[in-house]
C-alpha cells in the first residue's frame, strides 16, 4: 500500500492501540493513506512477556505501511517525522503527549479524536467517565491539538446515545466507528481550510484521569447503581472485583459478568482468586462478603 499521492497533502497518523487501528483501516478504505504511522514502542505482553507490537503497528506494516516507534517524542524523533515532509497529522489514542514542537511542525496542525463531548471528559478516559458517571449520552469530538491537554477548538462532534446494559466493551466499538465515520466526512474540509473550528468554554470543562486497577473494587454491601456503573466503566480495564472470606480467610474475586434488575447489582460469573471461573450463586453458598478487609 502506497502513501497519499504527491498531489494530495501528506500526512501522518498517530496511535497505538485497536481504538486507533480500527480508525487507520476506516482512513485508508476512504482513500486517505497517511505517509507514515507512529506508535508507542513494543511492550511486553502475556505470560512470558514477550515483546510485541501495539494493534495499531500490526496492521500498519501487514498493509505496508511506513512505521516508527520513537520512546520518546525528542527532538530526533521530530526531524525523523519531519523528512515524511507530512503537511498535517491525525492523532488517535497513541498514548504520549505531543510537544509543541512537533505540534508546530505540522502547517495544516494536528487534529485529534477525542471520545467525549468536549469540553466534558477531557483526559484518558472519557469512555470509562460517561459509564462510571451513568449518562445517557456522550459522543466523539475532532479538536486542533494544543499543548494544553483535550483543549483545542472543536472542528466537529456527533452524539452517541448509552444503552444502559451496555459496558466498554459495547459503547467503545460504536464510539471508533462514529469517530472514525466523523473524521473521514470532516477531513475535506480542513484539507481545503474552509472547516470551521469553535472554542470550548472553559467553564463546562471536566477531567478524566488515568484508571488505577484499585479503582475497580466494588463494595459490598454498597449502592447498587455505583456498583453497575462502576462494573460498566471498567469491564474492559482494569476490571472489577470484591473480597470475600471463607474459614477465616479472605480472597479476591473478580467479575466477569454481572446483571442490573429491579435497583438491584447482582454478579453472574465470577473468577475467586486461585480458581476458575464460576458462577456466583455456586461461591455465595461457602463464602460471605467482606465488608472490612484485614
Amino acid at each position: 500500500m502506497q502513501p497519499s499521492q504527491p498531489s494530495e497533502p501528506r500526512y501522518a497518523f498517530f496511535g497505538t492501540p485497536y481504538v486507533a487501528r480500527d480508525t487507520l483501516a476506516r482512513l485508508v478504505e476512504r482513500g486517505y493513506v497517511p505517509a507514515v504511522v507512529v506508535t508507542s514502542p513494543d511492550a511486553p505482553r502475556g505470560r512470558g512477556l514477550a515483546l510485541t507490537p501495539c494493534e495499531t503497528k500490526d496492521w500498519a506494516l501487514e498493509n505496508g505501511l511506513p512505521v516508527i516507534s520513537p520512546e520518546k517524542l525528542t527532538n530526533d524523533a521530530i526531524e525523523t517525522l519531519r523528512e515524511y515532509g507530512c503537511e498535517y497529522a491525525l492523532v488517535v489514542a497513541y498514548g504520549k503527549l505531543l510537544p509543541r514542537s512537533l505540534i508546530e511542525s505540522f502547517p495544516k496542525g494536528v487534529l485529534n479524536v477525542h471520545y467525549s463531548l468536549l469540553p466534558k471528559y477531557r483526559g484518558a478516559s472519557p469512555v470509562e467517565a460517561a459509564l462510571l458517571n451513568g449518562d445517557e449520552v456522550t459522543g466523539v469530538s475532532i479538536q486542533r491539538m494544543v499543548k494544553e491537554l483535550d483543549a483545542g477548538n472543536v472542528m466537529a462532534s456527533v452524539e452517541v446515545a448509552i444503552d444502559p446494559d451496555w459496558t466498554t466493551r459495547e459503547l467503545r466499538p460504536r464510539l471508533i466507528e462514529a469517530g472514525a465515520d466523523l473524521l473521514v466526512d470532516s477531513l475535506p474540509a480542513f484539507i481545503q481550510g474552509t472547516a470551521s473550528f469553535a472554542p470550548q468554554d472553559v467553564s463546562f470543562a471536566t477531567h478524566s484521569g488515568k484508571i488505577a486497577k484499585t479503582e475497580g473494587e466494588l463494595a459490598f454491601p454498597g449502592p447498587a447503581r455505583e456498583n453497575w456503573n462502576k462494573y460498566r466503566a471498567y469491564a474492559e480495564s482494569p476490571g472489577t472485583y470484591f473480597f470475600m472470606e471463607r474459614d477465616g480467610k479472605q480472597f479476591r474475586v473478580k467479575v466477569v459478568s454481572a446483571e442490573f434488575k429491579h435497583g438491584v447489582f447482582t454478579p453472574l460469573r465470577v473468577v475467586p482468586e486461585g480458581k476458575k471461573e464460576m458462577d456466583f450463586p455456586a461461591l455465595l453458598m461457602n463464602a460471605k462478603f467482606v465488608t472490612e478487609k484485614e
